[in-house]
């Protein structure tokens, strides 16, 4: 079974934005550290990416 696929979305500017790109779960955790570090990025979140 394949593993599950999941994005990121965060809010920039007054505006959510996501990811364009779906990701492992596991790298998923990775790119969410990134993006938090980012300034002028608040409320980071791992979702179930949409088929």
């Amino acid at each position: 079974m394949p593993e599950d696929r999941v994005k990121i979305v965060w809010v920039q500017d007054g505006r959510e934005r996501e990811s364009v790109v779906a990701y492992s779960p596991s790298a998923a955790e990775d790119c969410k550290r990134y993006k938090e570090a980012e300034e002028g990025v608040s409320d980071v979140r791992i979702v179930p990416a949409q088929s």
